[in-house]
């Protein structure tokens, strides 16, 4: 989480960052109440942006920070929701999984993650969700997080889709930036059990 946090502040490209979680864990959107988390054996974090309950044990996690200016900083909420989610779905497609965005309209708030999908989540051909996201908007771009519950990652196919051009990067943030971005906000109960 701090190294999505420190993308927003520092990138000036749009980025993909895909990852796996270390066993164990599961994230929390930034408005779920802490009485809501299921009582899981996994260690909980909050998320900086929306979204539900997600339990990281067996997903892919991908974050996109894409800076203002470029289109999908600038479109609404549920438009840039649905452009990510539906190159994400032609990425799983692409992956052979069958995948397809969802068409209701429901409530978004709290919850598991994996259930009830709302409006732009991708479910698989049963109707169930197999990824979701969370955004945040800052004064210098849009924070999506997104995980997604199948074993093999497509992050290259979902770049390719969002970007006319995709070049791989290491990128290595101070980790005493990062440090104290955990003590100060993930680590920090204050500001994990606030709700």
């Amino acid at each position: 989480m701090a190294v999505d946090e420190w993308l927003a502040e520092n990138a000036t490209l749009p980025v993909l960052r895909s990852y796996r979680w270390a066993a164990g864990w599961g994230s929390y959107g930034y408005f779920v109440k802490n009485a809501d988390l299921p009582p899981l054996p996994v260690r909980w974090v909050r998320r900086w942006t929306g979204g539900g309950i997600v339990d990281h044990r067996a997903d892919w996690t991908y974050t996109l920070f894409i800076p203002r200016g470029h289109d999908l900083a600038e479109a609404r909420g549920a438009e840039s929701y649905r452009a990510v989610h539906s190159a994400l779905a032609a990425a799983l497609l692409a992956a052979g999984q069958e995948a397809r965005l969802a068409c209701i309209s429901a409530p978004a708030a709290g919850g598991e993650g994996f259930f009830p999908p709302v409006e732009h989540d991708v479910l698989d051909p049963s109707g169930r969700k197999i990824a979701g996201a969370g955004q945040r908007r800052t004064a210098r771009g849009l924070l999506h997080q997104g995980s997604v519950a199948i074993s093999r990652p497509c992050p290259r196919e979902l770049a390719a889709l969002l970007a006319s051009r995709v070049e791989e990067r290491e990128f290595l943030p101070d980790l005493a930036c990062l440090a104290a971005k955990i003590a100060a906000r993930y680590a920090n109960s204050a500001w994990t059990d606030r709700r």
